[in-house]
């Protein structure tokens, strides 16, 4: 199963919104979420600071920032099929 990280903040609404609509096609579409979140760990809060939320994926490749881009999501997805 493909691992996808998300790295967000819990009170920052776009992460959310994010979360949310990952964790509603992540059954479906073969993945599993992670959540981070980066106020609990200092190196990631310096790496991402106001960049979140950031989707990347388990080696590390950044999918998106701020908001869900479906058609880049769909893309890393089918590397691994």
């Amino acid at each position: 199963m493909i691992r996808l990280k998300l790295y967000g903040r819990e009170y920052c609404g776009l992460c959310l919104v994010m979360r949310d609509a990952l964790q509603q096609q992540a059954q479906a579409a073969g993945f599993e979420l992670v959540w981070i979140d980066i106020d609990d760990i200092e190196q990631l809060e310096e790496k991402y600071g106001e960049w979140v939320p950031v989707l990347a994926g388990s080696d590390g490749v950044e999918i998106c920032h701020y908001h869900l881009d479906q058609a880049a999501l769909d893309a890393y997805i089918a590397n691994f099929r």
